[in-house]
């Protein structure tokens, strides 16, 4: 298996306040986000900061995994809020 080059911060729509999540989850590499569950992220962080964090930051941590998971992602995928339109169309399909 090849090493993984990306780092973190080079992933589309990841940025400072994305980072200091990751941080605090526990993350410090594309190779750790890959194994991730972004919901499982999106649970932990809010139960670290005491409150409901807004979903948008659940859509980059979709965002974020899918990036880890395939460098080939379409771009349209490596935006969060391609994610957002994803999660808003599946509350009110189901």
């Amino acid at each position: 298996m090849q090493k993984e080059s990306r780092q973190l911060k080079d992933l589309v729509s990841v940025g400072p306040a994305a980072l200091g999540d990751f941080e605090m989850l526990g993350i410090r590499s594309v190779g750790q986000l890959r194994v991730r569950s972004p919901q499982r992220m999106y649970r932990e962080l809010c139960k670290f900061k005491g409150q409901r964090l807004d979903p948008c930051c659940l859509d980059v941590f979709v965002a974020a995994v899918a990036q880890a998971k395939n460098s080939d992602l379409p771009i349209e995928q490596r935006q969060w809020w391609y994610w957002s339109k994803v999660r808003k169309r599946e509350q009110t399909d189901g």
